[in-house]
């Protein structure tokens, strides 16, 4: 394959089942068994264990139905502070070889390891020495994807899962985008993926067939996306200091509310934790937006924004009832949450570091 871009070394670092294996970690009780994190009544999982993945469970599914799905699931609070202090510590094992890490949560990142504070030529050889110091501090698994291009990296990262990792040489690159089914392409969802099936369009070397005009037609914008990564072109570079470009509460609720006295005090409480989370990190924004989740999973959201920035809780609690009263549905609610955008993060200009040294050694684990 002919590289008309920069040659790195990119290392995704994604942890297995990240909540549901501190959970498992902390609580020996529960490991080896299906649970999920998350609450039972109400709510959504928002992590399965390995064993409750064999049943179809998934994080985002109502816990209802994941319940249906695995009748003997044990369901866990989530602890967040506990999965914060061991992020922490994960990225202080990634900043001894690198200070071009980019979180993309608490549990995974990408690492430019092109050149790096150890002088390791394989970038296999350092995911390697991450995940088993990951092991050794935390008692946890991760897994590792590395490539030319975060692209590649975060697809690798799935292949081996869990406890494992996968390299794309250089020279694989054209060999393994061909035969990579489309779902597994990142950025590829069921809707998108669904649409290239019935296009004929099932692995990457259909995909590969179709003209950037054919994809831009069919997929919008998205489509030069596809018609770039499908060829292993992806420019995006490691950006080590990310632009935050919303912040978010929300509460899904034990029993559905009803009134607006109910709906009221939610909302306070919702702008009094919002403007918490945003004065400890100096954060200022102009728009607000409010979610309503309805009994029947029916979503309504509507944002307004204004030419200064939000400074209090009464001006989310006043701004979130005025689009409480935009509502087009007088249904119950099971879910309300207030988000903050337009931030003033975004303002703040980052300066990015472009490495140019090629690969000199991969291999597979």
């Amino acid at each position: 394959m002919d590289f008309s871009f920069p040659i790195r070394k990119i290392i995704h670092v994604d942890m297995d089942a990240f909540y549901a294996s501190v959970e498992q970690h902390d609580n020996p009780a529960l490991r080896g068994k299906p649970i999920a994190v998350g609450g039972e009544h109400r709510g959504v999982v928002s992590a399965a264990s390995y064993e409750a993945r064999k049943f179809g469970v998934r994080s985002a599914m109502p816990s209802k139905t994941a319940k249906e799905k695995c009748p003997h699931l044990i369901f866990v609070p989530p602890h967040f502070a506990r999965y914060k202090e061991i992020s922490r510590k994960i990225r202080e094992i990634f900043y001894e070889y690198t200070d071009l890490v980019e979180p993309l949560s608490l549990d995974e990142a990408y690492l430019d390891v092109t050149e790096n504070k150890k002088g390791i030529d394989s970038a296999n050889q350092i995911a390697k020495e991450i995940r088993q110091k990951i092991f050794d501090e935390t008692g946890l698994t991760a897994s590792a994807g590395i490539s030319v291009n975060k692209f590649l990296a975060k697809v690798a990262s799935d292949i081996n899962k869990p406890n494992g990792q996968k390299t794309i040489h250089p020279d694989r690159i054209e060999e393994f985008l061909d035969e990579l089914p489309v779902e597994k392409f990142y950025g590829v969802g069921k809707v998108t993926a669904n649409k290239m099936f019935s296009l004929g369009i099932y692995k990457g070397k259909d995909l590969k067939k179709r003209t950037i005009e054919d994809l831009t037609r069919m997929f919008g914008k998205s489509g030069g996306y596809y018609y770039n990564v499908v060829r292993g072109i992806h420019n995006s570079e490691v950006k080590p200091h990310r632009i935050q470009k919303s912040v978010a509460v929300e509460r899904t609720f034990f029993e559905d509310l009803f009134d607006e006295q109910q709906v009221n005090e939610k909302l306070q409480s919702l702008s009094e934790e919002l403007y918490n989370r945003l004065q400890k990190n100096t954060i200022l924004g102009r728009t607000l937006t409010l979610k309503i989740k309805y009994k029947d999973f029916s979503l309504f959201t509507r944002s307004i924004t204004k030419e200064e920035y939000f400074l209090s809780t009464e001006q989310y609690f006043n701004t979130g009832k005025k689009l409480w009263e935009l509502r087009p549905f007088d249904k119950p609610v099971r879910l309300l949450g207030l988000s903050l955008s337009q931030l003033n993060t975004e303002e703040k200009k980052l300066v990015s570091v472009q490495l140019k040294i090629p690969f000199k050694e991969f291999e597979d684990q």
